[in-house]
């Protein structure tokens, strides 16, 4: 007899079936087997009432607002749900949550799981050490603080003592810090938070030798680094945002700023702004020696363009290096004169040129090292030697190269992973940092010179990673691209069809999704679950061949290679469509809510996280238009509104649908996806879902897209989605 488990009551008759042909003649025995029956029919019929469970949503008014697109007629009844400030939308997101918080009080998975989270987080965690102005620095975790600690030391493995903690700047975690920038002479060190999850970020500036917070601090900074040059620093921002509307204004005219030490940001002068383009992004960075200034142009196609100003002659200019913002151009490194630059123009998979500062123009460049089959993700130099890194099928592969750009040899990892590499051209000690889906983050110490490596400092969690293994699938998509895929899950799995999947893609932006440790999924794989993430087109694992085949018109291949890796690991035993939940965040919210709108019967839960759902709008919020690029936008012209209408998650949801069980998830301070996407999706599949599936959302407060969200907050998230999986999946928790 075939069971389907997921239906409790074809359980119970199993169970029945199983049970009784085994009854025997002594009493004892009789009872012991009808206790069994008992409880599991009891346990089984809880399910099933659960499952079965009626959800009053929130009301939420439809009203009759009507936008034309070339000539088409789109309702767009949630409108007001776009005014995230109003008492309207507060009151709704109140019952929203209130709705949700209920639901989830009632399963049973999540108290054991989020104990089960906390003691995996629970571990000390310490990135690679860098050396600035002869000390030692490094981050550190103790277990469960909210933000990692800033130590240094006065040489390599002394003793540490704090030189700046994050988790005294708020006291719920809400402060983040985002980045430290010490100044060419080693007096300064810079550094910038963020509140409540905001792209907004403030500038503070500390001693660095003493350690004391001077008075400056600058305010309303927005996608910026501190270029340090004398005295001060170069910044970027814009103008300050009306009250009330800090988080969905539309954000334009990027600045860039200079803040001399010891003065107010009144005084701050102006040092770039271009009106004429209000809708680009402009930063400015200075080499280590302060002899070149590289002006940073994007914000309109795939790339950037990139300006040089010679900062040994006075009242010198930026000269134009670059003409094409469909390419990719950044600065590798300096040598005297010399620029070595990493680009994609001419060589999708990248490559390295130079030139030189009295020849920078684009036609000047000369080869360094040559395009190859694989990509190559980054390259620095590090003890007068480089080390370029490449992507092979979503995996890190590393090579020293001579000063001179001649292949010496490859830097062998431990396994198929990710690393990053930490260290200065001027620097003996070179560190680099591996991890995998079941290996946490190891630092390990190379030497060039002996192409040795150590193990450096390796963390110890409350997980049996010998448990588990990672394979590389490749399936074949509706077009027929072959596309990769990892799947992590505990050794000796049976493909018996019936294995519980959490399927993760992204697919956008040139951004690539590659081995990684998180100690989230880990109670997961515990259970019997499958990891799976997928390499999508739209990302950047093959070039930028692979991210523009995923892109505008042909944007429809990153849901065809997710839909198609989930019928893969139907097809091969893996799984069935009762048992696949898929997840994805901001960009892969998107691609959650495409995928579960296409195909509502292939998909058993959805968790779309802080994505972009309304496709026609997206572009008139805070930096939505930035967007354009990859998606293209409802006003470009009738055929790419066609287009976007034609997948856009909030226009193809349709009343009397079952759709998945599904959790939206989003956040009030979010500036980047601002919340008024989720919430309108969450509305109108509410009001479209049929069934007694859930469909719920949560809003989370004092955060925002996901960056520098203290760790309590991180678990309570984590606790809550993978309730509502494991729940909505039939899985049991037992730890």
């Amino acid at each position: 007899m075939v069971c389907d488990v997921t239906n409790p009551w074809t359980m119970i008759l199993y169970l029945r079936r199983i049970l009784l042909p085994l009854w025997s003649q002594n009493h004892l025995e009789k009872l012991t087997i009808m206790r069994k029956i008992l409880c599991l029919s009891l346990f089984l019929l809880s399910a099933l009432a659960a499952d079965a469970q009626t959800i009053e949503y929130p009301p939420a008014e439809r009203e009759s607002v009507v936008d034309t697109y070339f000539g088409t007629a789109v309702s767009d009844p949630y409108r007001w749900l776009e005014d995230d400030r109003s008492a309207r939308t507060a009151a709704w997101v109140e019952a929203e949550n209130a709705v949700t918080d209920q639901y989830m009080q009632t399963l049973k998975q999540r108290a054991p799981l989020l104990k089960r989270l906390k003691e995996v987080a629970n571990y000390e965690k310490v990135g690679a050490p860098f050396k600035r102005h002869g000390r030692w620095y490094f981050y550190k975790n103790d277990g469960l603080q909210n933000q990692s600690v800033l130590y240094v030391t006065d040489e390599l493995g002394g003793t540490p003592r704090v030189m700046l903690d994050p988790n005294k700047l708020s006291t719920d975690g809400t402060v983040a810090l985002k980045g430290i920038y010490f100044s060419n002479d080693g007096k300064y060190m810079a550094y910038s938070v963020s509140r409540s999850g905001s792209d907004w970020t403030e500038f503070y500036v500390m001693d660095a030798r003493t350690g004391q917070l001077l008075d400056d601090h600058v305010e309303w900074t927005k996608f910026s680094g501190a270029a340090w040059y004398k005295d001060g620093f170069y910044y970027s921002t814009y103008d300050r945002p009306e009250a009330g509307k800090e988080y969905s204004h539309i954000n334009e005219t990027h600045k860039i700023y200079y803040h001399r030490i010891g003065t107010p940001q009144s005084e701050d002068v102006l040092f770039y702004q271009n009106p004429a383009h209000p809708k680009r992004f402009y930063s400015v960075g200075v080499n280590k020696e302060e002899t070149m200034m590289f002006l940073y142009e994007s914000g309109e196609g795939n790339g950037n363009n990139l300006y040089v100003r010679d900062l040994r002659k006075a009242n010198s200019q930026f000269i134009q290096m670059t003409l094409n913002m469909d390419y990719d151009n950044g600065v590798a490194e300096t040598l005297g004169d010399t620029i070595y630059l990493f680009t994609n123009d001419g060589a999708p998979r990248n490559r390295i040129m130079r030139t030189t500062i009295d020849r920078p123009g684009r036609q000047q460049w000369q080869e360094f090292v040559a395009e190859t089959d694989h990509l190559l993700q980054g390259a620095g130099m590090y003890n007068w030697q480089w080390i370029l890194q490449y992507s092979v099928d979503a995996s890190s592969h590393a090579y020293l190269y001579s000063r001179d750009g001649q292949r010496q040899r490859e830097i062998r990892f431990p396994s198929v992973g990710s690393a990053g590499f930490s260290g200065d051209k001027e620097q003996q000690e070179v560190f680099y940092t591996f991890s995998s889906f079941t290996v946490p983050a190891t630092i390990y110490r190379y030497d060039p010179a002996t192409d040795k490596s150590t193990l450096y400092r390796a963390p110890k969690v409350n997980f049996n990673a010998n448990g588990f293994e990672t394979r590389q699938l490749f399936f074949t998509s509706k077009d027929g691209t072959r596309v990769p895929m990892f799947v992590t899950y505990r050794k000796g799995l049976k493909l018996n069809g019936n294995n519980p999947v959490y399927l993760y893609g992204y697919g956008g932006f040139n951004i690539g999704m590659y081995p990684g440790f998180s100690t989230s999924r880990l109670p997961f794989l515990e259970q019997g679950g499958i990891y799976a993430v997928v390499n999508l087109r739209g990302g950047n694992e093959y070039g930028e061949e692979w991210h523009r085949a995923g892109t505008k018109m042909q944007k429809q291949n990153v849901f065809d290679d997710f839909i198609a890796a989930a019928e893969y690991l139907i097809a091969e035993k893996y799984t069935n469509k009762e048992k696949i939940a898929i997840v994805g965040g901001s960009n892969g919210g998107l691609l959650v809510g495409a995928c579960m709108t296409q195909r509502p019967d292939l998909f058993r839960v959805a968790i779309p996280q802080v994505g972009v759902m309304d496709m026609l709008r997206y572009h008139k919020f805070t930096i939505g238009w930035n967007w354009a690029p990859d998606y293209g936008t409802s006003a470009d012209s009738k055929e790419m509104f066609d287009y976007l209408k034609g997948y856009s998650p909030l226009h193809n949801l349709k009343e009397g649908v079952e759709y998945p069980a599904t959790l939206v998830t989003t956040a009030d301070h979010d500036d980047r996806v601002v919340p008024a996407h989720s919430f309108k999706f969450a509305a109108t599949l509410q009001h479209c879902h049929k069934g007694n599936r859930p469909v719920l959302i949560r809003i989370d407060t004092k955060a925002g897209h996901g960056g520098g969200k203290p760790l309590s907050k991180v678990l309570e998230e984590q606790a809550d989605i993978y309730a509502f999986i494991m729940h909505n999946l039939g899985m049991r928790v037992k730890f």
